[in-house]
């Protein structure tokens, strides 16, 4: 840290209790009285420095040559910032630090300590010293926070927002064109005779490379109130959107404790107990500051990732935000929901009359938010997030959709747990995705045999509309192979399991029958037929892509009489099944 020596002489004072007294044998002619502390001290020091001592001496002096007593209870700093304004007039050593720079600076300008008063006063001084200040990022944000101490003073000195410009302008430019750490630099002897130390510049100690997140922390020291001016500076200045997104979320990480964990039932318990566990500030701060933030944080899509989008969501709900915050986050997450992972979607239920462990319906908003921007012949109208460009429509549309359709089938597993879910939940997020954005549907298949196990007690008719929320004819072998043998699913659905996986087989084998009996003709046809090789490069064989042929046909045979001899097994299992060889018999005739 920089700092300034003023005065030569040693101290003359001495403490005692609430009062301080002057060393040099004279007896005290004036009385400071500074809050709660008493100064006795001696007229001539103080009314050759100061202006408005000069002129309350001059009005409450007797004739008879008694003590006056002075009150100066609003002096900025209060009684410590006056014991160094009084070290100064007696010509005391004092050291002028980045610490206590600015209330020097606000006390000398309320005590009219000008060059009228003397050579080298203590406004000049002070503000001479800032220059040195402003040249370092350390002291600049030391400086700015001991401004909020004297902040009706320093704002109206310009020292808030020239403390401000200053920093902002260090974030924006490269980190390693300053010197960013210049510690016990006495600037009241060398800074005149050294041009690169008065710069802030030491050819001997240059920082490491720093990162883009270097400033974080150090903004994280500041108020609230000083540091949304300085983020609103730094992005005047230029800089990216992900930075101040990443500042703000470093900001706020540092008093809401529930954004720095993952979800769980423990973050519901401590709602309802009202507690505010490991964190220095209340709840209702809490609150307001979530607000600030948010009022903050840039509307480009993308910026803020999204597991921290969810964790404001959660801490919004937890602190009873207001509804436009919360349905500000949800916009947001929606926006991005294809960049989201399952353990940040899973959020308890925080509400007053519990219904479901998670929170379905916050879920089931999002993911409203999320389809009518990227279905096809819908708009994207949410205010609060802006485009980088026009939606694409087609299939590259499809691809965060088909992701999104992945982690709702994902959630829809993982909440079909909950023994409370009720069906009409339940279908409306599964219905939210349309089926053209789930190329299969075995995850879904998936979360309704996990509803259908936690839910033993449902009847067959109910269980028969689960399995319609579902496309029998877009599971895959295995998850066919699994339905088939499921004890869960209703007898009408397992029939169609099978039905549409044998007609899939016979369709395939069909087709490739076809090929290879046209490849047959043709060869008879044309003795010189050539076949392209497997890498598009050179001829083939014909009796080897003929082999090649029957072969996959082969496989195809082989995979239909799996689904066959499953068949039977089921059939020897259940007495009531012995209807399907007649109903398959009749549909394949």
């Amino acid at each position: 840290m920089a700092f300034m020596r003023l005065g030569s002489k040693s101290d003359a004072f001495y403490h005692e209790g609430q009062t301080w007294n002057c060393t040099t044998g004279l007896p005290s002619d004036v009385t400071v009285k500074v809050g709660e502390t008493s100064f006795f001290l001696h007229k001539f020091p103080l009314l050759s420095r100061s202006g408005l001592l000069k002129k309350l001496i001059a009005d409450l002096s007797n004739d008879d040559g008694s003590s006056c007593v002075l009150q100066l209870h609003d002096v900025p700093g209060g009684d410590k910032t006056f014991e160094l304004v009084t070290k100064f007039c007696y010509g005391v050593k004092i050291e002028v630090t980045a610490s206590n720079v600015v209330s020097l600076r606000c006390a000398s300008e309320y005590l009219q300590m000008n060059e009228n008063y003397g050579e080298g006063n203590l406004i000049a001084r002070t503000e001479a010293f800032f220059n040195e200040i402003f040249s370092n990022w350390s002291d600049s944000i030391k400086a700015l926070q001991t401004c909020e101490e004297v902040k009706p003073y320093a704002e109206e000195l310009h020292i808030v927002s020239r403390c401000i410009d200053s920093l902002a302008m260090k974030v924006c430019s490269e980190p390693n064109m300053f010197n960013k750490h210049v510690e016990g630099h006495d600037c009241s002897n060398n800074s005149a005779q050294d041009p690169a130390l008065w710069n802030g510049i030491s050819p001997e100690s240059k920082s490491p490379p720093l990162g883009d997140n270097w400033w974080y922390e150090d903004l994280s020291l500041l108020c609230l109130p000083l540091y949304k001016r300085l983020i609103l500076s730094i992005e005047a200045k230029g800089m990216k959107p992900e930075n101040v997104a990443g500042s703000l979320i470093y900001y706020i990480r540092r008093f809401i404790p529930l954004m720095n964990r993952q979800a769980s039932f423990n973050d519901k318990n401590s709602v309802n107990q009202g507690t505010t566990t490991n964190s220095t500030i209340s709840e209702a701060d809490q609150k307001a500051l979530l607000e600030e933030i948010m009022g903050l944080l840039p509307n480009k899509k993308g910026v803020t990732p999204s597991k921290y989008l969810l964790r404001l969501l959660r801490a919004a709900m937890k602190l009873h935000a207001s509804p436009s915050c919360i349905e500000n986050l949800e916009k947001r997450i929606g926006s991005q929901l294809n960049q989201v992972e399952l353990v940040d979607l899973l959020i308890p239920n925080m509400g007053h009359s519990v219904e479901t462990l998670y929170d379905i319906d916050c879920i089931q908003r999002i993911i409203d938010h999320f389809m009518s921007i990227y279905q096809p012949g819908t708009s994207s109208a949410s205010p609060c997030i802006t485009e980088e460009g026009p939606l694409i429509a087609g299939t590259n549309a499809l691809a965060p959709m088909t992701m999104v359709a992945n982690l709702v089938d994902a959630y829809l597993a993982e909440v079909a747990l909950d023994v409370n879910l009720k069906f009409p939940k339940f279908q409306a997020l599964a219905s939210a995705i349309p089926d053209y954005a789930r190329p299969l549907d075995d995850d879904l298949y998936h979360a309704i045999d996990v509803y259908l196990k936690a839910h033993p007690w449902l009847i067959d008719s109910e269980r028969e509309q689960f399995c319609r929320l579902m496309n029998c004819q877009k599971l895959s072998l295995e998850a066919s192979t699994h339905a088939a043998q499921n004890e869960r699913l209703p007898l009408r659905v397992i029939v169609q399991v099978l039905f549409f996986e044998q007609l899939r087989l016979r369709t395939s084998i069909s087709s490739w029958l076809y090929v290879s009996e046209n490849l047959e003709n043709s060869q008879n046809n044309s003795g010189n037929l050539v076949f392209p090789s497997n890498n598009g490069t050179g001829p083939l064989d014909p009796k080897q892509g003929t082999e090649n042929l029957k072969d996959l046909v082969s496989e195809l045979e082989k995979e239909c009489s799996c689904i066959r001899s499953e068949l039977q097994k089921l059939a020897k299992t259940k007495k009531s099944w012995s209807i399907l060889p007649r109903v398959f018999c009749r549909k394949h005739s």
